[in-house]
């Protein structure tokens, strides 16, 4: 019996689909990582200390 393993465009179009919003929420998660980074290594600072960096100074 020849059962042929033929993909279908509409295989094809939720596939492309699947892989765009993968990358979206990858670059979502990315984001809401590297804030989470952000502010865990800003909160050992003193207040003295992230006012000098705001204005520039070491």
């Amino acid at each position: 019996m020849g059962f042929e393993n033929v993909e279908h465009e509409l295989h094809k179009r939720r596939s492309s689909r699947n892989l765009g919003v993968g990358l979206v929420l990858a670059v979502f998660i990315a984001i809401v990582f590297g804030l989470t980074v952000v502010k865990v290594t800003r909160i050992g600072e003193t207040p003295a200390q992230q006012q000098q960096q705001q204005q520039g100074g070491n």
